[in-house]
């Protein structure tokens, strides 16, 4: 599935959208919200995965990632003293989700540990129209002829078509809200490309959607009536990925009629560069210790994400 988004569009019938959904930008518009006062905080965070929490000069990426995420979600779960309903959120680690369906003549599965779900007691409710729902039937998926779109996918014989949300009936906090990504290996030729992590978003966030959809209104292909959307945010510790994700249809085998929409806001960096020395050049420093090129609006998409649905 890696080989990127126009791919990923291709196998899961979905149309994408530039930038983030009107629901989501609204939430970084209105003043009300308070998104600004965390700045300092956020460089805080920076600063503590990058410079506090090491013994070392530099602590790794496989280090600092996830301790940077760590103090985000801490950050965005501070807004629950003024939104009582975000504290009905749980995060699950390591639980495995499985989702089937048929795509044209292919059987195709998606399945296994996909990054760290915070689920949630209430669905976020469709971010497009009707309207916007119905004008997808005139989309035309790109098509990769003469190569098949499967040509990089795994190959195996599948004994049983598994749909399963990784979670017990009953689990009250039963819906997907947002999928996080931590690409965090150290050496390069190990992390997903940007293109790949974003492909890889795409997958999973259509996979825990699907499933959802099989739990909540059977197998039989369907247009839905109330459309399921899954958040995904992807990073490697710097540089951000932001994905709202919403079917609208499990029908899923002609490329004809409804399809799903993606929202994709991709590469935003939450800053250039943290300085573990001082970088010397001709005996005069350039560029002091500490964080450089701090762009505070990443924070601010990544916590609107976060209240996604709830405020």
């Amino acid at each position: 599935v890696f080989a990127g988004v126009r791919k990923a569009q291709w196998l899961t019938k979905t149309k994408m959208v530039e930038g983030l959904p009107p629901s989501v930008q609204s939430i970084l518009d209105n003043p009300a919200h308070g998104l600004q006062e965390h700045e300092e905080r956020v460089k805080d965070a920076i600063s503590h995965a990058r410079f506090w929490d090491t013994t070392e000069v530099a602590p790794k990426r496989e280090h600092f990632c996830p301790v940077l995420f760590e103090d985000l979600i801490h950050l965005c779960r501070l807004m629950s003293r003024k939104y009582p309903a975000l504290s009905k959120r749980m995060l699950a680690r390591n639980y495995r989700i499985a989702a089937t369906w048929e795509r044209e003549s292919i059987l195709l599965q998606v399945r296994g540990l996909n990054g760290i779900l915070m689920n949630s007691m209430a669905p976020i409710p469709p971010v497009a129209s009707k309207e916007e729902i119905l004008a997808t039937k005139e989309h035309v998926l790109e098509t990769f002829h003469p190569i098949l779109p499967t040509i990089d996918l795994q190959e195996v014989h599948v004994y049983k078509e598994l749909n399963d949300t990784g979670f017990r009936d009953g689990y009250p906090y039963s819906h997907p809200h947002t999928l996080f990504f931590l690409e965090s290996a150290n050496i390069c030729p190990d992390r997903f490309r940007p293109e790949q992590l974003r492909a890889k978003m795409l997958m999973f966030a259509f996979g825990n959607a699907l499933a959802k959809a099989k739990a909540l209104y059977g197998n039989d292909p369907k247009v839905l009536e109330q459309p399921i959307v899954v958040q995904s945010i992807g990073t490697d510790g710097r540089l951000f990925q932001f994905m709202v994700f919403q079917l609208n249809t499990t029908d899923l085998v002609s490329s004809d009629g409804i399809k799903n929409l993606v929202w994709i806001d991709s590469d935003q960096k939450l800053y250039e560069t943290a300085q573990c020395l001082p970088k010397i050049k001709k005996r005069v420093v350039v560029k002091p210790v500490g964080i450089h090129g701090f762009q505070p609006d990443t924070f601010k998409k990544f916590l609107a994400l976060y209240l996604h649905g709830t405020v």
